[in-house]
């Protein structure tokens, strides 16, 4: 697989996209290249671009400028708030209203402490869902769930039960289309569902090629020890997601397959040269990115070749390799900063959106977080224009998620169909 930065061509196209919904002119390509006239001369004239273009990641040129738009006008504390999905004790649904309009929060991440049956688990994501709309937001909250199938979900007992994503593989591997098509169906099944319980968010799907026996945290979690058969399952999964109409999060990473440790608990070493991800962890990530994947998380790795003693997710040249050799343009997620890999580090969620981090994933404290990047971003710690780079992709993720989840409608029969589809994927691969 060819390694190919699109960076270039698309912030160009967003930055006509918002000048002509500005009415402020263009200015010239900084990388050489000519502007053209639509005769395709050279020239002054400024190039026409269709808003509803759509970018490598989901939301399209207009979608984009709509969000950089908003977003200029924003107060720090609202610039914060959209950059972070908090994390919230309880099952209370007044409480978590409260804390997302207080904070401004792009959402919540919803866990199974969270639960207690689907009645109120669609009483907190309707409240989640009312305190973003209350603060003036026409795009949908962040509201995220663990939901891979196997022993990584949270909706046990709620949403229909699917196999661990090792059986994508095996799918795969026991017939490539039809194992393909069952993967898709099984993604596609899955965001419906959970998007009927008021979710637009899932955290899945597991990128990761797994070692084997001595990976501590991944395992059944991965689709196979095979990066051609991970890279396939990977890019249907994530297909199924974009057919529901909810965003998916391939994770973790560069690659979390190979770790020796768990970054729940420690921050892993890997020691994998660039050359050596390229080959065995990255493929799954380019194949995704190929099919359009709108979110990306990033993992609590200490990668000792590419940017020693520093969790991945918080180093900048960990997410260079994501933009500028994956070309990947979407919105760039961390795992938990609750988890022991960071959690005792300083302005962790502060070192993450500048090393190139969009969303702050449950950060040990989201009250505290949030004052922390507020103030940050005000003193320009956290530059403006970074704050505002990465609030205005968020928004167009959201943008994009209301638009497919508004032509995609959840069936009467969804939970039919996700036992079906869950039936079928384990026929596929057993």
């Amino acid at each position: 697989m060819t390694l190919a930065p699109v960076r270039t061509a698309v912030a160009a196209a967003a930055m006509l996209a918002l000048a002509a919904c500005s009415g402020i002119p263009a200015t010239a390509p900084t990388d050489g290249s000519d502007v053209r006239s639509p005769s395709g001369q050279a020239g002054s004239a400024t190039p026409e671009v269709d808003p509803d273009t759509p970018l490598s990641w989901g939301p399209t040129v207009g979608e984009l400028a709509r969000a950089q738009e908003l977003v200029a006008g924003w107060t720090p504390e609202q610039l914060a708030g959209q950059v972070i999905v908090g994390r919230y004790h309880g099952t209370d649904s007044a409480g978590a209203r409260q804390m997302v309009a207080d904070l401004h929060l792009a959402g919540m991440s919803i866990t199974s402490g969270n639960i207690v049956d689907s009645t109120q688990v669609r009483q907190l994501t309707r409240a989640i869902s009312e305190a973003v709309a209350a603060g003036g937001r026409d795009f949908p909250a962040v509201i995220g769930v663990d939901q891979e199938g196997g022993y990584v979900s949270h909706l046990r007992g709620i949403a229909t039960e699917f196999p661990a994503f090792n059986a994508a593989g095996a799918a795969i591997e026991a017939d490539g289309e039809t194992g393909r098509q069952a993967v898709r169906a099984a993604a596609r099944a899955t965001g419906l569902e959970v998007r009927d319980l008021g979710f637009t968010w899932v955290f899945a799907p597991v990128a990761d090629v797994t070692i084997g026996a001595a990976d501590p945290t991944i395992g059944t979690r991965s689709a196979s020890s095979d990066t051609a058969v991970a890279a396939k399952a990977t890019a249907a999964a994530v297909r199924g997601y974009d057919d529901a109409g909810v965003v998916s999060t391939v994770k973790h990473f560069p690659g979390h397959g190979a770790a020796l440790s768990d970054s729940h608990d420690t921050l892993p070493q890997l020691d994998s040269t660039l050359a050596e991800l390229r080959t065995h962890d990255l493929p799954p990530f380019e194949a995704a990115i190929a099919s359009e994947a709108p979110a990306v998380m990033l993992s609590h790795l200490d990668l000792t070749r590419l940017a020693p003693g520093v969790p991945a997710s918080l180093a900048p040249e960990v997410y260079d390799v994501l933009r500028d050799e994956l070309g990947f343009e979407g919105v760039a997620i961390t795992d938990s900063l609750g988890m022991g890999a960071v959690a005792g580090r300083r302005k962790p969620a502060v070192q993450a959106l500048n090393a190139g981090a969009d969303l702050l994933l449950m950060p040990v404290d989201t009250r505290v977080t949030h004052g922390i990047i507020t103030d940050a971003i005000s003193s320009g710690e956290v530059p403006r224009e970074r704050a505002e780079e990465a609030a205005a992709r968020v928004v167009a993720v959201q943008l994009w998620q209301q638009r497919v989840a508004a032509e995609v409608a959840v069936p009467t029969g969804v939970t039919t169909q996700a036992e079906q589809a869950a039936s079928d994927l384990l026929a596929a691969a057993y």
